[in-house]
C-alpha cells in the first residue's frame, strides 16, 4: 500500500505513452449475473421506448429540431424547458449523492457506455475471438485466413450493431414514425438524414471498436469528479488489504500450508482480479479513477477464494473506514446535505408539474401600436397564441374578459377557433373599453379562455389608454 507510483499514469498507457490494449477476461459470477439483468432491462427500455406510444404520443421523444419533447408519453413544449432543466439538476444531485455514498457504481451498472461495451460489443468479441488468451494470441499472430475471417466478421457485426443503435438513437430525435417513413422511402429521398445516420454509426463504431474504456478514463468528466466526492466513508469496490496482506504480504497458494502461521495474507497473488478488469488496473492498489465499480474483480476473487478454501469477500463493497477500523457504514452529514437538497428539488419539481397547465394562452399588445380612440371608446389591438399540450382537440375557442367586465372583445377574421391536439392557434383581436373605466395607463386585464362551456385557461394582459380622473 506504500507504493504509489501507479497513480502517476493510467492503466491503459505504458511508460512511453503508448496505449496498452485491454484484454479483460470474460467475467462470471453472481454480480455479473445481476449486472446482466440490469443491463438487459435498460437495453430493452432503450430499444422499445421510441416505438412505444401512449395516447398516440411516443413514450420518449427529444426532437430538438422541431422543439417537441415527450417524457413518459406526456408532451412537453419549449415553454416547459424549466422543468427539463430542473430534472437535469435533480439527476446531477442524485448522482452526486449516490457517488458520495456508493462510489462510481453508476458507471459500472447503469452508464450506457459500459452497458453497450461490456454487455453487447465485448460479448460479440468473446463469441468470435474467444476469451482473453485467445484474443491476445490472435492479435499477435500474422495476418492469415483465420485472423482475417475472425477480425472481418467481428468488425462487420460491430458496424451492424452500431447502425442499428444509430437508427434507434435517431428515432428519439426525429420520431419513430418519421424514421419508419424515411426507411420505407429510401435514403436517396432523405439524404440529410442518411448522412446523419452514417455519422452516428461511425461515432458508435469508433467508440466501441477502438476507443472503448478510454471514454471512461479520459473523456468522461465524472471519473475525475469522483476524486472530489469520495472520502474514506464512501462504499466502493475495495480490496481488504489487512486480510489480504497479513504481516508478511501476499504469497502463492500451496495446499495444506498454514498461511496464518507464516504471517501471509489471504491474497494468493493469482492476478485474476487484474486479468478480469476492463480498465487494466490492480484493485489491490486501492481506489483509482479508472475503476468503474463493475464488480468483475469481486466475482473473480470470490471464485478463487472458494477454490482455495478461504472465505469470500477479500475484494468487496466496503469503505476505507470499514477495512481499516471495522466501522460500519453511516449516513454522514455530507450525505444528509445532498439528500436534503435532492428532496427539496424533487418537491419543487412535483409542485411545478401539478401547476403546469395543459393549455397555455398568451395575449400581448401588438408592439409599436398605440391605443385608438373612437369617441369615448378606447381600443387596443392584440395578438394571441394558444398552445395545446394535450392529446385532445379543443373546438369553439372563445375569450371572456373577467376584469374589468365592461371591456369587450372583437375577433379579427374567423371567430370560430379550433385548437388541434399538440397544436397552436394564433391570431389577432381588439379589446375595447369605455374611457371612463380606464383608470391606469397600463390597466390590467384578466381574460379566460373557453372551449365551448369549459374554461381551459386564464391569462392576463395590459390595456393602454388615456387615464380618466
Amino acid at each position: 500500500m506504500e507504493q504509489e507510483s501507479f497513480r502517476n499514469s493510467i492503466g491503459t498507457v505504458d511508460t512511453s505513452g503508448k496505449r496498452v490494449w485491454a484484454y479483460p477476461k470474460k467475467p462470471k459470477g453472481r454480480y455479473y449475473r445481476y449486472r446482466k439483468y440490469v443491463s438487459y432491462l435498460l437495453l430493452a427500455i432503450f430499444f422499445i421506448s421510441p416505438f412505444l406510444k401512449i395516447d398516440g404520443n411516443q413514450f420518449l421523444l427529444f426532437n430538438i429540431i422541431e422543439r417537441r419533447f415527450n417524457i413518459f408519453g406526456f408532451p412537453f413544449w419549449p415553454q416547459d424547458f424549466y422543468l427539463f432543466v430542473l430534472s437535469l439538476i435533480i439527476g446531477v444531485v442524485f448522482i452526486l449523492l449516490f457517488t458520495v455514498a456508493f462510489g462510481r457504481i453508476f458507471c459500472g451498472w447503469v452508464c450506457p457506455q459500459t452497458i453497450f461495451l461490456e454487455m453487447v460489443f465485448r460479448r460479440v468479441e468473446y463469441a468470435i475471438e474467444g476469451d482473453r488468451n485467445a484474443q491476445m494470441k490472435l492479435d499477435k499472430q500474422e495476418w492469415n485466413a483465420e485472423k482475417i475471417r475472425k477480425k472481418g466478421l467481428k468488425w462487420l457485426v460491430f458496424f451492424m450493431i452500431s447502425f442499428v443503435v444509430s437508427n434507434v438513437f435517431l428515432a428519439y430525435i426525429i420520431g419513430s414514425d418519421q424514421l419508419l417513413v424515411e426507411i420505407k422511402e429510401g435514403p436517396l429521398k432523405h439524404l440529410n438524414t442518411f448522412v446523419a445516420l452514417l455519422i452516428f454509426t461511425s461515432v458508435f463504431y469508433f467508440v466501441f471498436a477502438w476507443f472503448r474504456e478510454q471514454v471512461c478514463i479520459i473523456a468522461c468528466p465524472y471519473g475525475r469528479l469522483q476524486g472530489v466526492l469520495l472520502d474514506n466513508k464512501s462504499i466502493v469496490v475495495a480490496y481488504d488489504y489487512k486480510r489480504g496482506e497479513g504481516e508478511n504480504g501476499r504469497k502463492k497458494f500451496r495446499k495444506n500450508e498454514d498461511r496464518k502461521a507464516l504471517g501471509n495474507g489471504d491474497c494468493i497473488d493469482c492476478f485474476q482480479c487484474v486479468h478480469v478488469c476492463p480498465t487494466n488496473i490492480d484493485i489491490r492498489n486501492g481506489t483509482q479513477l479508472e475503476c468503474v465499480n463493475c464488480t468483475a474483480c469481486i466475482d473473480a476473487c470470490d471464485e478463487v477464494m472458494v477454490k482455495s478454501g478461504m472465505p469470500k469477500g477479500l475484494i468487496r463493497f466496503a469503505s476505507e473506514e470499514e477495512i481499516a477500523k471495522k466501522e460500519p457504514f453511516r449516513f454522514t452529514a455530507r450525505m444528509k446535505g445532498y439528500a436534503s437538497v435532492l428532496a427539496i428539488l424533487v418537491g419543487i419539481l412535483i409542485g411545478l408539474l401539478f401547476l403546469r397547465s395543459d393549455v397555455q394562452a398568451n395575449i400581448l399588445r401588438l408592439p409599436g401600436q398605440l391605443y385608438q380612440k373612437e369617441g369615448e371608446i378606447i381600443s387596443n389591438v392584440y395578438t394571441y397564441k394558444i398552445i395545446n399540450k394535450t392529446t385532445e382537440d379543443f373546438k369553439h375557442i372563445t375569450f371572456k374578459i373577467v376584469e374589468p367586465k365592461q371591456a369587450k372583445i372583437e375577433m379579427v377574421g374567423n371567430p370560430d377557433i379550433t385548437l388541434d391536439k399538440q397544436g397552436i392557434a394564433s391570431g389577432t383581436l381588439f379589446i375595447k373599453l369605455h374611457q371612463a373605466f380606464v383608470t391606469d395607463k397600463k390597466l390590467k386585464l384578466k381574460i379566460e379562455v373557453y372551449s365551448g362551456e369549459n374554461r381551459i385557461e386564464s391569462t392576463t394582459t395590459t390595456f393602454s389608454g388615456p387615464v380618466t380622473f
